[in-house]
């Protein structure tokens, strides 16, 4: 498991910019769904008003033909929260993408996939893979992974306060206890952070000590 700083994140969007698949690692990082889960998104799934997603469809890889199937799991089958900027960001993506089924001749309907590869099919998980790996190395983030964005947005949600049970939830996992196990390593460094807050406001116990012998 690999997850990016705030830093590593921002580097990485500037490079991606302007690659054709910068949607999908866009709202990537910003939602922690799965590459199955993003590839799968239909337009009925988004709802740019209410600022959320569903999770009802995902895309594989199978003998070389793109399946599309109900997510494994209830928990799996999910709605998620997105930012006011990803709406935002989705708003101007549907609306160019809606220009261009004009220019196709046609309408961009509900069942229209949200993530689409340059002929308007359904996206190969591994061109997504590949084309993301090459994005990384580029600025150095050798190794990273694009399954690595939904770790990074599960670190970002954890460092910024979030509770476990709401990240947990996103993700789809089967339980909290999952999801803590699984991020372990930045909640011990979040309770090291905490107890230097706690410090700073804590009064320095020297003076109140009494003596009892």
């Amino acid at each position: 498991m690999r997850t990016l700083t705030p830093s590593e994140v921002e580097v990485l969007f500037e490079s991606a910019t302007g690659n054709y698949y910068y949607p999908v690692i866009y709202t990537a990082v910003s939602t922690g769904l799965r590459q199955a889960e993003l590839l799968g998104l239909r337009w009925r799934d988004i709802d740019l008003d209410m600022l959320s997603i569903s999770a009802s469809q995902v895309l594989y890889k199978r003998g070389g033909i793109c399946v599309f199937k109900e997510p494994k799991t209830a928990h799996s089958r999910r709605r998620v929260s997105m930012t006011p900027k990803l709406a935002l960001y989705l708003r101007e993506y549907k609306t160019a993408r809606e220009s261009l089924y004009q220019q196709l001749g046609r309408q961009l309907g509900l069942d229209d996939l949200v993530f689409t590869n340059v002929a308007s099919k359904p996206i190969d998980p591994g061109v997504v893979s590949h084309t993301f790996a090459r994005i990384a190395t580029q600025v150095g983030l050798n190794g990273v992974r694009f399954h690595d964005l939904r770790h990074t947005f599960a670190s970002l949600m954890l460092l910024r306060g979030a509770k476990p049970k709401v990240i947990s939830e996103a993700l789809g996992h089967s339980s909290v206890a999952f999801t803590m196990d699984c991020y372990s390593h930045i909640i011990e460094g979040m309770q090291e952070d905490a107890m230097a807050l706690l410090d700073e406001v804590l009064p320095v116990g020297v003076n109140g000590v009494k003596k009892y012998n």
